[in-house]
Formats: structure tokens, C-alpha cells, sequence
């Protein structure tokens, strides 16, 4: 039943504004999402920027192939700063996604730090040490390598 987080931080050498375009556009996430994982939004007509209390639906395979609805909800916005999105239907008992950027003297820093608790007690806590830990790390480097291609380093 253990509550786990995964942290990533990626500097890039653009300005706040550009990188926020980007990442607070919830069309953008099909961007750097791998494909294998199926990621389809399901939600219609969505803005180009998120606010919050925005409701977004996708269906998505994150593991073994299998089909799920994801619902997320956006919960807290700091105007190109910080979004926190946290799920509200989907495969985990807990999914909190806190998207940071904070620009340094080496350029924008963009922070990701996601927890979560796979659900199903302790059969979880074993699938994440087995598969899901994995599979995230997994994401976030497709990710990471995606928008190295968009933005630079």
C-alpha cells in the first residue's frame, strides 16, 4: 500500500513563455507520449490552454496493453510557473502530477514530480517494484528525449 514519487528535471535553453505554451497546452501531451502507449484525448473541443478545474479524458494503455479511460482534473495554476494535475479516473488509487519551471542562469528548468499508489494494497506495491517504477521511468525518458527534440538542451 506505499504511496510512491518519481521525480525529473530537463534545463532547456529557452524562455519560460515558450516552454509554458507548450506544456500548459493539454493537446501538446499526445506530443510526447509514446506511441505505443495508444494515448488518445477524448475530451472534446479543448481550449489551447488549461485553467483550473479543467476536467481532460483520455484513453491510454499504460500497461500490458490495456485499454483504460484516464480522467484528469487540472487543480492548481501559477501562470508559467506551475500546473498540478491530478487524476480522478484511471489505474492508480493516487496520481498528483506538479509540472514546474523556473527560469536559472543556465535557462528554464522544467521539474516534474508525480505521486501516486498503484492500486490493489500490496499486489501493487510489488507491480511497481516489478513493472510500473519501470514503465515510468520509461515515459519520462521518451518524454525527456522528445522535448530535447522540440527545445534543445
Amino acid at each position: 500500500m506505499g504511496v510512491y514519487q518519481f521525480k525529473r528535471e530537463q534545463t532547456f535553453n529557452q524562455p519560460i513563455e515558450r516552454l509554458w505554451d507548450f506544456i500548459s497546452d493539454p493537446k501538446n501531451l499526445k506530443k510526447i507520449t509514446p506511441t505505443y502507449m495508444g494515448f488518445d484525448i477524448t475530451s472534446e473541443n479543448l481550449p489551447d490552454d488549461i485553467y483550473e478545474g479543467m476536467i481532460i479524458s483520455y484513453k491510454v494503455s499504460p500497461l500490458l496493453g490495456i485499454k483504460t479511460t484516464w480522467i484528469t482534473e487540472i487543480t492548481h495554476i501559477q501562470h508559467q510557473k506551475y500546473f498540478v494535475d491530478e487524476q480522478r479516473v484511471g489505474p492508480y488509487k493516487l496520481w498528483h502530477h506538479q509540472h514546474f519551471l523556473e527560469s536559472t542562469p543556465q535557462g528554464t528548468v522544467m521539474s516534474d514530480i508525480v505521486t501516486y499508489q498503484p492500486p490493489f494494497g500490496i499486489l501493487g506495491s510489488l507491480a511497481n517494484s516489478i513493472l510500473i517504477k519501470k514503465k515510468l521511468e520509461e515515459i519520462f525518458d521518451h518524454r525527456f528525449k522528445i522535448m530535447a527534440q522540440l527545445f534543445g538542451n
